[in-house]
């Protein structure tokens, strides 16, 4: 099994900063791309910003320039921080991996998800 805890989030005003954690643990050969997603009242899970474990990025149209994702491969943690949030930013933010493990002597590719962590952007 792979664990995926996130932390860091909390209320923040307009303009402001947050930074996001998600550290991975378990058993697993290595973990391939990582991301963050989110999740607002009314809205279905999206992407936010991905990263693979090269360092390659991918970021949401809507948070390009304010939000920058981050790897430390070492302790098999990303991170998000979160520049001139807007209120529409306001959503619960999960962070999912993709993570090589090996099953009955086979190497399968599995998405783990974390439980989330709630990001209000408000004054």
């Amino acid at each position: 099994q792979v664990q995926l805890v996130e932390s860091g989030g909390g209320l923040v005003q307009p303009g402001g900063s947050l930074r996001l954690s998600c550290a991975a643990s378990g058993s697993f050969l290595s973990i391939n791309t990582m991301g963050w997603y989110r999740q607002g009242p009314l809205n279905q899970r999206e992407l936010v910003a991905s990263i693979t474990s090269g360092g390659a990025t991918n970021y949401a149209d809507s948070v390009k320039g304010r939000f920058t994702i981050s790897r430390d491969n070492a302790k098999n943690t990303i991170y998000l921080r979160i520049d001139s949030p807007k209120p529409e930013d306001t959503a619960v933010y999960f962070c999912k991996a993709e993570v090589a493990q090996v099953q009955a002597g086979t190497t399968k590719q599995y998405q783990y998800w974390g439980q989330g962590t709630q990001v209000t952007v408000s004054t």
